[in-house]
């Protein structure tokens, strides 16, 4: 196995993503909709084709907005002609790393979907992806992460404890052996109000 250092980021091939028994299986819907309201502003990190970038596009509605970003463009690409053919208007792409996105704005994110994103990043990478997510997050947003379990994963369980440890942890499962996957509701921790000088 190649050191922490050397592993590079897993790129999917599209049919992966983006095909119909996934949606019979898990309808994008189910982890998108409890999540957002009309207007508000989401960022899909690690959007791939736009599987969970589409249904955060209908439920934010026009007056919202949703980023959707992806190491590898050809996904990206494959997005952005679904959003055109569909009229979505209220899709931001860019091919980026997650670790880097300073095009999004400070607490200026309502949601944050990060559906497998870490497990497929490189390791020397999800630092600054998870202090990118809290930059992002606004006072009061949420945050959806999930890792893949097992050899494929770059996300082992005591990486996963101590990424949750810098949120509050609103709900959590994965836990048992059965279970594919790790995933958590997260939000920011509360930062003290400064105490002023009297």
């Amino acid at each position: 196995m190649a050191p922490r250092d050397e592993i590079r980021d897993t790129l999917f091939p599209l049919f992966v993503n983006d095909n119909p028994f996934r949606q019979l299986l898990l309808p994008p819907r189910l982890l998108t909709k409890p999540f957002v309201a009309p207007g508000q502003t989401a960022a899909d990190l690690g959007c791939g084709p736009g599987y969970y970038t589409l249904a955060l596009a209908k439920h934010v509605g026009p007056e919202g907005k949703v980023y959707a970003v992806d190491v590898d463009e050809k996904p990206v690409r494959a997005l952005e002609k679904k959003a055109r053919e569909r009229g979505f208007d209220n899709i931001e792409t860019h091919v980026s790393s997650a670790s880097g996105i300073g095009f999004i704005g400070d607490a200026s994110v309502d949601f944050v979907l990060a559906n497998g994103l870490l497990c497929a990043m490189a390791p020397r990478h999800h630092e600054s992806a998870v202090s990118e997510m809290k930059r992002i997050l606004k006072p009061g947003g949420r945050a959806y992460l999930s890792v893949a379990r097992g050899p494929w994963s770059h996300v082992d369980g005591a990486e996963w404890e101590k990424i949750l440890e810098g949120f509050r942890v609103e709900r959590r499962g994965g836990r048992l052996p059965l279970i594919a996957h790790r995933w958590a509701v997260v939000s920011l921790l509360s930062v003290p109000s400064p105490i002023a000088n009297t």
